[in-house]
């Protein structure tokens, strides 16, 4: 058996012609510009994209080579074999892609604010797809002057998170503070109630400018939250910071006579925050709700 082997092995070595010499002659265009693309597809990297680097590259240069053994060689087997090369990298082309679509997202927005948002949270890109999903992947504009919310009227029914623009917080005319982009509209509304509570707006929100948002109805945001564990500790810790955030922005608007601003993180200022009757004070009592319905929310937990 042995024997048989190498008999096999020395007939492909040797049996065949020895090269006498070098061919003066050069295979033309084609050929080199085929391993040329061929060399520059090799230098791909690893992944998908690196993948589709790579089979983009191989399948001009197999289409270069099959045109030379088609025109140049005329060689059956040189043609035959480019070509099937060919088709094979069209296939793996055809597949990344599909693939890619899979994994990807819909719209450019929702792929700036998983790239901003989410993915330095580390939340994988499916997590992020039910989330996406839970607000059907659509997006709502709201023109400059627009309003969101009006204070006592709008009920609090959903979610929002704003993409673009600016909105303006106010209270009976009087500005409180901005909501800017990558920021909820309406967190400290949203925790102010349990599922099973219904409240109304105590501020209006107006776009200041054109902006744009994604909004979660509640009902639904809190079947998700209930169901997926890992979404709803997410939205804690987002919603948490994101009314700290508001907190803090109201904390420039708070001063004692003295000029020294007051900490809103001491215990103690929950008693000058709390709402008030006097008519020259309703501004304050709707900072007062906001930290008023936050620590009720989070000291009920």
């Amino acid at each position: 058996m042995s024997s048989d082997n190498s008999t096999v092995l020395g007939s492909v070595l040797w049996g065949h012609p020895v090269c006498d010499g070098w061919s003066n002659n050069t295979e033309g265009a084609i050929y080199h510009l085929g391993n040329t693309i061929l060399f520059l597809g090799y230098m791909g990297g690893s992944g998908a994209y690196g993948c589709l680097f790579i089979f983009g590259f191989l399948a001009p240069s197999f289409l270069c080579l099959s045109l030379w053994g088609w025109m140049t060689v005329c060689g059956l087997d040189v043609f035959t074999w480019n070509l099937l090369l060919l088709l094979l990298c069209l296939a793996q082309i055809c597949h990344l892609l599909y693939r890619l679509r899979q994994e990807g997202l819909p719209s450019e927005e929702l792929t700036t604010l998983y790239q901003a948002v989410y993915l330095p949270l580390g939340v994988p890109i499916q997590v992020f797809k039910e989330i996406a999903g839970a607000f059907e992947n659509r997006v709502v504009e709201l023109r400059a002057g627009e309003t969101y919310a009006v204070e006592g009227k709008t009920p609090i029914d959903q979610l929002s998170f704003l993409l673009s623009g600016r909105i303006n917080v106010s209270l009976e005319g009087q500005f409180l503070h901005y909501i800017h982009r990558h920021q909820f509209m309406d967190s400290p509304e949203w925790e102010s109630l349990r599922p099973n509570e219904e409240g109304k707006f105590q501020v209006t929100l107006t776009a200041e400018e054109d902006s744009r948002y994604i909004s979660w109805r509640r009902r639904r945001l809190y079947m998700l939250l209930s169901k997926e564990r890992y979404i709803a500790r997410l939205f804690s810790v987002m919603l948490g910071f994101d009314i700290a955030e508001k907190l803090y922005a109201l904390n420039d608007k708070l001063y004692i006579k003295s000029g020294v601003h007051l900490d809103i993180r001491l215990p103690s200022l929950y008693h000058v925050l709390a709402p008030s009757t006097s008519p020259g004070q309703r501004g304050w009592g709707w900072h007062g709700w906001h930290v008023h319905g936050w620590l009720t929310v989070h000291d009920s937990y």
